[in-house]
């Protein structure tokens, strides 16, 4: 019987493989190192600091916005005879772009400075409704160096200043893509709201996809105050009108209680003249008539 013979396979070609180029072991010093490729483009940094007389309320807070915060930078507070011209320096120093500044009055108000660096423009804000995560205990939970989504009201494109404003929290509150510090997730949301000319701040997770969410803390409300043209300096760009200092507030509260004080005398007063001094009942003079005095006694 024959064999049958089948077809021979055609022979496969080596690939060629081109040999890399070598990098050579020395290098003279007027050659430029190779330019490596960073993922990590936007290396914005803010800056966290506190003044001097700050509260125990404002210093917690600070403490949260830098936990929540991990492209964030802090340093030593900041004296109260120094200018605030020249955290400019200390944030240059930091290579830090933008700055969060919080300052105690009395040592119970609490405002805010948020401000671009390089150029400005910087805000000022009147923090009120101030509750801190340890405070709140709430049941969301979200990882520390997470990525947050920014959801800002309607309401912010209504108004130039609210624009301004809108656009500085969210260069200063968003975390850069790929920052060596941070996660790649985003199981957070940080929201800002508008309600009666005040910005409201709350920090939510995300617990499903549906989008449901559950409150982390911090609390917080800003009250707009001015807006400067440059760098905690500069002329003034907007002023709010609707504002009132809290010691005006506080004033008026001490005359409103003043004001109880002074109707309760009045009516003290008035109640007094209105009784009348002689008797209210008519004395008949005839029924002393039948009373029996009794004699004097003898010593």
């Amino acid at each position: 019987m024959g064999v049958k013979k089948g077809k021979k396979r055609p022979r496969e070609t080596p690939a060629v493989v081109e040999p890399e180029a070598e990098v050579p072991t020395t290098r003279s010093s007027e050659e430029e190192p190779a330019s490596k490729k960073s993922k990590w483009t936007n290396k914005t940094r803010v800056l966290v600091i506190s003044a001097r007389g700050i509260g125990h309320r404002g210093r917690h807070l600070m403490q949260d916005l830098q936990t929540m915060m991990p492209h964030s930078k802090s340093d030593s507070k900041l004296t109260g005879k120094g200018s605030l011209f020249e955290i400019n320096e200390m944030a240059e120093m930091k290579n830090c772009e933008k700055c969060l500044l919080f300052e105690g009055r009395k040592g119970k108000d609490v405002f805010m400075w948020a401000a671009n660096v390089a150029r400005g423009p910087s805000v000022k804000f009147e923090v009120e409704n101030i509750h801190t995560m340890a405070e709140l205990k709430m049941t969301g939970n979200c990882l520390k160096a997470s990525r947050p989504l920014l959801s800002f009201d309607k309401a912010f494109s209504s108004s130039v200043h609210l624009q301004i404003i809108k656009e500085l929290l969210t260069q200063t509150f968003s975390v850069p893509n790929h920052h060596p510090k941070s996660q790649p997730f985003f199981d957070k949301v940080f929201t800002f709201s508008v309600g009666d000319g005040k910005i409201w701040f709350r920090n939510f997770q995300i617990v499903e996809e549906s989008g449901a969410l559950s409150e982390i803390g911090p609390r917080m409300v800003l009250n707009p105050i001015k807006i400067f043209e440059g760098s905690f300096s500069g002329q003034t760009m907007w002023e709010n009108p609707r504002y009132v200092t809290p010691n005006a507030k506080r004033s008026l509260l001490k005359k409103a209680k003043s004001m109880k004080y002074k109707e309760r005398t009045e009516l003290k007063a008035a109640a007094k003249a209105s009784k009348p001094k002689d008797s209210t009942y008519k004395v008949d003079e005839t029924e002393d008539v039948f009373t029996t005095v009794e004699p004097a006694k003898a010593d």
